[in-house]
């Protein structure tokens, strides 16, 4: 074949003309064509002219084809079989996977089944007497059995009926099969009876005690056999629990009446496949657990909106019903989980009561779940951020965490109680600094604790530096780094209880809440955790640089979205855990648990009394004394203070008016140390020169530059140009570092 592909005048020959064959059943086919044909038609209605060509090009012709077309793939197999390695069941159950959750359900099994074999024999002596009791009415029941088994007796009503019919027939058949029973079971009672006699006699001449076990034995049987039908011989040592089985029906009658349009639609459209369970609903713990993929658009934070109303559809009480997500998979898988108990009604024992000494590197026993496993938060390398309404449980939280604290001798702890209640008190032998009160002596105090704290932050992180390689690989704080007590690497825990005192003063808030920011910050890698639990918590009295920084957190009941988030964090609220849903007073100490579990958890808190905390508290103050570990405040020793530190912009504001636009340095130092005489005295104290050269130098790191500034003496004179800073520049340097807080 021969192209024309440089003549225009063979170009539309080339392109429709068909080649001539080269080999069998074989076509050269023009490129262009070839695509054309790809591509999809264009309506005939569209074609702009005869040639087939729009202002682009050709107008092309073909089927369309959908490149998302669903098919085969070739690894569909595989992501097949990924999916479901992923959701395999364990072969081992979850609950003996844990050491500590095994040991809590052979626990509770041993200690159920302990309490029912006590019960019962306790109650042998009353299980005896309704057996004597019934024992005639065995016996008259046995020897009237045997009568009527021995004679046929049952046999008679047919018999009789037989005769009033009078069909000599049947009787004649009945009478006979009647007579051959009869003499075969003569024989048979006559024979038990001679062997009766016999064993009676036998036992004559037995001892007291065989007699004695016979009789027993024959009593026993005598009086089961005459126990009366609706009255049974032993009592229930655990009454059966009335609590519906949880199956599926019920799961998804209670999530239509929800009110979900989510769920309503997709019921209405697919009701076998709207709602999907992932594995069948099984015991897990007291209750019952179902793993739920709710339909496509609804999430699991709709669902946890009206648990309110699950709990009605249920037939169960709020504290029973505890639903929550597992974004692991993706936001519509709903675990819900269904108590026997209301939650609320729970008491959790704490394992502290009866604990001779704690290690802190293992973590809290804190609480546990609505599942009754046990929950631990881990302290080193944390931080604690304690959030409620008043009266649902902050301070009894806070009390679990330094009672464990303080079981530990090598643990340092500080204790802030900023209410003046006195709740931590029992604690007070074991703290190296403590305080309690509302007053402004006690928020100094605090104040002066934290700025303590970021000093020592400091000396920590050179020392943690200057460890050898071979001790410290990880320049991590262990345990053996801890105990090397000339190291001063040991935890140190400060407890901070109703915060939002101390960061909302006048005079000391903001300094406090930088030496806090810094402390979270740097503190938690060198073994320096703060506690702190607040009943306020807003951006005055919690800062933000606080709040985002904390690494664990609890919120117990609060009123409303802020709130929650200000103490779960950023968009907890919408991601579905509300701490909004507890009830107030009813659900005291029960909260929403973040940060020291792979998921956000609902969690009780173990309860400690006052008496019990005293005991804990005088145990470990025993363990403290013996290991010469006690310091500071439990040895009467005077607290150390910091010396008091002002903001200098501030202050040169307070004693330069606006009037002055610019004034001397050592007029201002003067006016300085008439205003805070323990801070700027030492500076009045000095030269004329040295007194300038104070000022100028403390300005400095403020960015504000010194001048020739006309003027005269505080007490008149002459004219004179000498060093000094125009106002302005102090207003200008204030709000450049307020803007820089603020961000």
């Amino acid at each position: 074949m021969t192209h024309h592909q440089d003549d225009p005048n063979h170009e539309d020959e080339d392109r429709t003309t068909p080649s001539a064959p080269e080999g069998k059943d074989a076509d050269v086919v023009h490129l262009d064509v070839a695509r054309a044909g790809r591509q999809p038609q264009q309506p005939d209605a569209d074609r702009p002219d005869s040639d087939n060509r729009t202002a682009d090009g050709p107008v092309l012709e073909g089927e369309a084809v959908r490149v998302d077309r669903p098919g085969p793939t070739g690894g569909g197999w595989r992501t097949a079989l990924e999916a479901k390695a992923r959701s395999r069941q364990p072969i081992v159950p979850l609950w003996l996977r844990s050491r500590t959750e095994a040991v809590e359900t052979l626990k509770w099994v041993t200690l159920h089944y302990l309490h029912v074999a006590g019960y019962q024999v306790v109650r042998l002596p009353l299980y005896g007497g309704r057996l004597t009791a019934r024992a005639p009415r065995g016996l008259l029941r046995l020897v009237g059995g045997v009568i009527k088994w021995t004679f046929d007796l049952e046999g008679e009503p047919v018999r009789l009926a037989a005769v009033q019919k009078a069909d000599p027939d049947v009787y004649l058949k009945l009478s006979r099969q009647r007579d051959s029973r009869v003499r075969l079971r003569v024989l048979i009672s006559s024979a038990a009876l001679v062997t009766l006699l016999v064993v009676g006699l036998m036992m004559a001449e037995q001892t007291t005690t065989a007699q004695w076990a016979a009789l027993a034995a024959a009593i026993g049987a005598l009086g089961i056999l005459g126990k009366p039908a609706d009255r049974p011989l032993i009592n229930r040592a655990v009454v059966p629990s009335t609590v519906e089985k949880l199956t599926s029906d019920i799961v998804i009658r209670a999530l239509t009446v929800l009110g979900i349009g989510g769920i309503n639609q997709a019921m209405a459209k697919n009701p076998k496949d709207a709602i999907r369970f992932v594995a069948p609903i099984t015991r897990d713990g007291p209750g019952w657990r179902a793993d739920i993929d709710l339909p496509y658009g609804v999430t699991v934070a709709d669902v946890m909106d009206k648990r309110d109303r699950m709990a009605s559809a249920l037939r169960r009480p709020l504290g029973c019903i505890w639903p929550e997500g597992d974004s692991s998979v993706h936001e519509g898988r709903l675990v819900l989980w269904v108590g026997d108990k209301d939650l609320s009604k729970t008491v959790v024992k704490s394992p502290l009561v009866k604990a001779a000494s704690h290690d802190v590197f293992k973590g809290i026993p804190f609480g546990c779940d609505p599942r009754g496993r046990a929950i631990v938060v881990p302290v080193i390398e944390q931080n604690i951020l304690i959030g409620s309404q008043p009266g649902q449980g902050k301070t009894a939280s806070v009390r679990v965490l330094a009672s464990a604290v303080a079981l530990d001798p090598s643990a340092e702890l500080w204790i802030h109680e900023l209410k003046g209640t006195g709740d931590l008190d029992p604690h007070e032998q074991n703290c190296h600094r403590y305080v309690s009160g509302i007053e402004d002596e006690a928020i100094a105090y605090a104040a002066d604790s934290l700025a303590l704290l970021r000093k020592e932050v400091m000396r920590r992180a050179a020392a943690l530096k200057a460890l050898p390689a071979d001790l410290c690989p990880d320049k991590k704080v262990t345990r053996q780094i801890a105990d090397r007590r000339s190291l001063g690497l040991h935890p140190l825990v400060a407890v901070f209880d109703e915060c939002q005192n101390l960061f909302a003063h006048p005079d000391f808030g903001a300094k406090a809440g930088e030496d806090a920011e810094f402390v979270i910050k740097l503190g938690r890698a060198l073994s320096v955790v703060l506690v702190l639990a607040t009943q306020r918590p807003d951006k005055d009295s919690l800062p933000t640089g606080i709040s985002a920084n904390v690494t664990i957190r609890f919120c117990l009941r609060v009123a409303g979205q802020l709130e929650n988030d200000m103490i779960l964090g950023t968009s907890a609220y919408k991601n579905g855990i509300r701490a909004t849903v507890f009830q107030p007073k009813v659900d005291a100490g029960i909260g929403y648990l973040l940060g020291a579990t792979p998921m956000p958890k609902v969690v009780r808190t173990a309860y400690l009394d006052t008496p019990a905390t005293q005991r804990i508290a005088k145990r470990a103050h025993a363990l403290r004394a013996g290991a010469g570990l006690l310091g500071g405040h439990a040895l009467g020793e005077t607290p150390e203070r910091v010396a008091p530190s002002f903001d200098l912009l501030a202050d040169v504001l307070a004693v330069v008016p606006p009037s002055e636009a610019k004034v001397w340095n050592e007029i201002i130092v003067d006016r300085l140390a008439e205003l805070r005489p323990e801070v700027y005295g030492a500076w009045a104290g000095l030269g004329g020169g040295a007194k300038t050269a104070q000022l100028t130098t403390a300005l400095k790191p403020y960015g504000i530059k010194t001048m020739q500034v006309w003027g005269t003496s505080e007490g008149g004179g002459r004219g004179a140009n000498r060093i000094g800073v125009a106002r302005d520049d102090i207003t200008t340097a204030i709000t450049h570092r307020d803007r820089g807080r603020a961000s």
